[in-house]
């Protein structure tokens, strides 16, 4: 049992460590917004375009994802997606251009956008069903260490030193996490000759997914219980990522006159009270046994948060920087979405049934990041933007968050056991 525990702890290490540098060049672009337009001449559309890069090819590559999880297994597709990122991160360091720039963060978000649904495919596998919200919480939480990387330090760093010189160090270890994985990752207790987690708790096995992938993806696609959870993360997500990974920066600079240092740190608040509360929710989540519940609730508080700053006035520096933090904990009923995903649909398919989830929370932001760009050049006509033409864009965020929400109330209760076989 010693040997499980150990083994159990060191794939989750490694993939955390792989999703910390996945949210670190997810939010990363609000922190250097100014030095990103100086540095490649861009309009506001052309910076969203750079940012949304990023997301463009996470989106596409999540049900892909999901099939090579559960076809290839986490350790060759960890081992592949950290390599890539490291080369695009450094291209993106040395970009003399802005081509370069987009190909260099197309690559990052290629080879990070395997992360997350490998560490869920692997939490499955090493952990028990009803832990699997908790370590999922605990996966938010380390993820979002790497957020906070992209917000204050990066800011810092832009303004005394050099933004290029960090990208160039994160695919440097982006590298290195390459070879620690292929040494030390595997990807579950039989490839060991140990028993595997279903075995231990007397349930029983479904084939592996690579047996015929194809059926195994129809049959995720096919089940409706799968698809609320999508609508969920296209809002909730998308316009979570959109604000705080690009526009939330700008938008407390040009409205309120923040200095772009504390304006970071607003951000960094929102990442923190997401990093806390996430792990929070999912222990929550496993111990009440119900997941609807808590995410409908914390849904609600993060909609509402969006109203100041569409009303725009001011705020006390207490009181943004607090809503700043309920912001980021409110969003955290996401951490819930891929429990529910899993537990309806076979637990071999756990890989796709939670990609095709997280394929909306992709699709949201990398809509989103340009459109709102796009809405602000239009409403200012290429000048500086005022309160006017950041209602303009906030509203499409605003719209998003509230359908995200409203889709909780689709989502099915599974208290926190796989419901597949008593739906069919």
């Amino acid at each position: 049992m010693k040997r499980v525990q150990r083994l159990r702890w060191t794939a989750f290490a490694l993939g955390a460590m792989a999703f910390v540098l996945a949210f670190f060049h997810r939010l990363a672009p609000g922190a250097i917004a100014g030095e990103l337009q100086q540095a490649f001449a861009t309009s506001s559309a052309s910076l969203g375009l750079l940012a949304a890069t990023y997301f463009y090819i996470y989106f596409a590559m999540q049900v892909p994802s999901g099939i090579l999880a559960d076809t290839l297994g986490p350790r060759k597709l960890f081992t592949a997606g950290a390599v890539v990122a490291g080369v695009g991160s450094v291209l993106f360091g040395l970009a003399p251009d802005f081509g370069l720039a987009l190909l260099g963060r197309f690559l990052v978000g290629l080879g990070v956008s395997v992360a997350f649904i490998s560490v869920l495919k692997l939490n499955a596998a090493w952990f028990s069903e009803r832990r699997f919200a908790t370590m999922t919480g605990l996966l938010m939480f380390i993820g979002n260490m790497g957020g906070l990387l992209s917000a204050v330090p990066l800011a810092w760093v832009a303004a005394h030193g050099s933004w290029r010189a960090v990208f160039v160090g994160a695919g440097a270890l982006s590298i290195t996490l390459a070879v620690f994985t292929w040494l030390f990752l595997r990807d579950n207790p039989r490839q060991l000759g140990l028993p595997s987690m279903q075995q231990l708790e007397g349930k029983p096995e479904y084939p592996p997914a690579h047996e015929n992938w194809r059926a195994a993806l129809t049959t995720v696609l096919a089940n409706r219980r799968t698809w609320p959870g999508f609508v969920m993360q296209l809002g909730l997500a998308g316009s979570y990522l959109s604000w705080g990974g690009l526009w939330a920066i700008p938008y407390l600079r040009e409205v309120h006159g923040m200095a772009t240092q504390l304006a970071a740190w607003h951000v960094s608040f929102m990442i923190v009270g997401l990093a806390v509360s996430s792990l929070a929710v999912g222990a929550l989540s496993d111990r009440i046994g119900r997941r609807t519940p808590v995410m409908r609730v914390l849904g609600f508080i993060y909609v509402l948060c969006w109203l100041p700053w569409l009303w725009g006035g001011a705020l006390p520096l207490a009181v943004s920087l607090c809503l700043f933090f309920l912001t980021g904990a409110s969003f955290s009923c996401i951490t819930l979405v891929w429990s529910c995903a899993k537990e309806v649909n076979p637990p071999a398919f756990s890989g796709m049934s939670t990609s095709v989830v997280n394929t909306g929370g992709f699709l949201g932001p990398a809509l989103l990041q340009p459109l709102v760009g796009l809405a602000l050049d239009l409403s200012s006509r290429g000048s500086a933007h005022a309160l006017g033409d950041w209602r303009f864009g906030l509203a499409v965020l605003f719209a998003f968050a509230l359908s995200g929400w409203l889709s909780t109330f689709f989502i099915t209760e599974t208290r926190c056991r796989n419901i597949y076989q008593e739906q069919t």
